[in-house]
């Protein structure tokens, strides 16, 4: 061939390659999109179906639930949704359809959309371009640095794309913002909430991720389940976490009285007036600590009732009267599929907290557990360490946030039990009490945020979906959270959990294993000691603490966790046991 020919052909073909090409992604623990997989396989509907029962409707995505006979039911599913209960819908967002971006699901066809990481540049987000069309906002200078960009922002102005403007901030808890900061606080940038990584649980996408609460497709911060402040959800390689954002609070407005200023009053010289005495009486226009009524704890604990001083009728704390009976502030199910968790929806939840004892140094998480009492606590046997000083703190979702709702009370006393054993293999009689420290029998006060959890009478039956919940950010957890997270898995049947390719002969009758076979969630998702609560008549009850597992959500090595209801006599004999005199 002639070799000037040559020559040309292979500038023609470099013209034709963009400046900078950047291959699909392969790495399944970067930030791009990984495959859609399906977590709600119909194997997984077919061990929790009702009895025949279509209220509550079981179908997700407004299919129509019909009984077939006295066991059995069908779900009419509207297109394009499909599977046993309709939770399955069309996989738009694939792995490397975004390239180096965000797929996002749309109401319109093609039904989805990359949101390119800048500087890749849309429709596929894998061509590079540097400050060319200028990513920064609000007169903001794009600079290059070598591969790299940063924007060179006004005065007033801050983010990455100076897109905060100097008036952005939130008010009281954040409800009402429409802000556009769109990073956490420690610089990690939101997902958009219509991504498909959010919205993969079970949601329908075409009419679920725009509301009144200011969601929609962006990933401008937000706080639709009446949290603390504005937070958004966040992507660590294919897993889904949840954070508070970087967003400032509005200062305190400047109350002046309308009118113009009064005139200065000169006092002329004279006599000092006399003293003038107020006659006894009521004092107006002032609260009065008044004390409330006597409040009687006659569940698992006893003890005398307290008197209780409050000026704020809404904040008074209750008696224990019920148990298993949430009051989230704001229902957000529709959405985050069982990973955040809204505030007071688990207000049995606790983290269990330790230091050096006789130390000054601050607590560290390092177990869940669960109130069952006012003044006690179930966690893990394994989870106790005498040379520990304890506290326990409940009525928060976030371990490095101060919370108002929050209650810390100092551990009396922990109680393992006296059976309990370690193997190389496995964990037996797993269970541990938590006395906390109070006065006359009271000790955490039940708010919205705190309540406990109730005991069961008889185990849940085998396919019962049930929550698993912690922060998981132990010493020896990396992928730890410092947010309250929750996780759905099912009972798993004893004697399947027995067989020999997934625990064998291992499990005793104070175990039991809940999953799901085919791996994935796990008890790893929460904290050892933390609760396996099951839901029943709208009640829920504590089946079972994270106690141990093969590793962590692999396939046909579910988790373990202590079976509550072997326990329930030596719970009582302790917890209702008369001190001596």
């Amino acid at each position: 061939m002639n070799l000037k020919f040559l020559v040309l052909l292979l500038f023609l073909a470099a013209l034709a390659v963009p400046a900078h090409t950047v291959d699909e992604p392969t790495d399944k623990n970067d930030d791009d999109d990984d495959d859609d997989d399906d977590n709600h396989s119909d194997w997984v509907f077919e061990l929790q179906e009702p009895e025949g029962r279509c209220n509550p409707n079981p179908c997700f995505n407004n299919g129509v639930c019909e009984e077939k006979g006295q066991n059995h039911y069908d779900c009419k599913c509207p297109r394009p949704f499909r599977g046993k209960k309709c939770q399955r819908g069309p996989k738009h967002c694939q792995k490397g359809k975004c390239g180096h971006g965000e797929c996002v699901l749309t109401s319109t066809p093609p039904f989805y959309e990359c949101k390119c990481k800048e500087p890749f540049q849309p429709p596929k987000c894998r061509n590079v371009e540097l400050c060319n069309p200028n990513p920064c906002k609000n007169g903001g200078q794009c600079i290059v640095d070598g591969m790299e960009f940063d924007c060179e922002c006004p005065a007033g102005f801050r983010g990455r794309f100076c897109q905060v403007g100097p008036n952005d901030c939130f008010e009281g808890d954040g409800e009402s913002y429409r802000g556009q900061v769109s990073e956490t606080d420690d610089g990690k940038e939101c997902l958009y909430w219509n991504s498909h990584f959010i919205l993969e649980s079970g949601a329908n996408p075409f009419n679920s991720h725009e509301d009144s609460n200011g969601l929609g497709p962006h990933n401008f911060c937000r706080n639709p389940d009446g949290d603390t402040m504005p937070w958004c959800f966040l992507r660590r390689g294919r897993k889904l976490f949840w954070d508070y954002c970087d967003v400032t609070e509005c200062p305190e407005p400047t109350v002046t009285p309308p009118g113009p200023s009064p005139a200065l009053t000169v006092t002329p010289p004279g006599p000092t007036p006399a003293l003038t005495v107020t006659p006894p009486g009521p004092t107006p226009a002032f609260a009065v600590l008044t004390p409330g009524p006597t409040l009687a704890y006659t569940a698992w604990t006893q003890g005398p009732a307290q008197t209780t001083a409050t000026a704020d009728t809404s904040a008074e704390p209750e008696p224990f009267s019920t148990c298993g009976k949430p009051t989230p502030k704001r229902s957000f199910f529709r959405i985050y599929g069982g990973l955040k968790v809204p505030p007071g929806a688990l207000p049995w939840q606790v983290s269990v907290q330790v230091r050096p004892r006789g130390s000054d140094q601050p607590y560290r998480h390092i177990c869940g557990g669960v109130l069952i009492g006012s003044c006690w606590v179930l966690t893990a046997g394994h989870c106790i360490d005498k040379n520990n000083e304890m506290q326990v703190f409940m009525g928060g979702l976030s371990l490095d946030t101060e919370d108002p709702m929050e209650q810390r009370i100092q551990v009396e006393e922990a109680i393992v039990h006296e059976n309990y054993r370690e193997t190389t293999v496995s964990v037996h009689n797993d269970i541990a009490l938590l006395k906390l420290k109070g006065k006359d029998g009271n000790c955490a006060n039940e708010t919205q945020f705190v309540k406990r959890a109730c005991l069961p009478d008889a185990p849940m039956p085998d396919g019962s979906e049930c929550t698993i919940s912690g922060w998981g950010a132990t010493e020896n957890s990396a992928n730890g959270s410092n947010n309250l997270l929750d996780a759905k898995v099912l009972i798993i049947a004893q004697e399947t959990c027995s067989e020999s390719k997934i625990y064998g002969r291992v499990l005793d009758n104070g175990m039991l294993c809940a999953g799901h076979l085919q791996g994935g969630v796990d008890s790893c998702q929460g904290d050892s000691g933390g609760p396996l609560t099951c839901q029943q008549n709208q009640t829920h009850y504590i089946n079972g603490l994270v106690s141990w597992g093969d590793q962590c959500g692999r396939k046909n090595k579910p988790g373990v966790y202590t079976r509550v209801t072997h326990f329930l006599d030596w719970i009582k004999s302790k917890t209702l046991a008369v001190p001596a005199a």
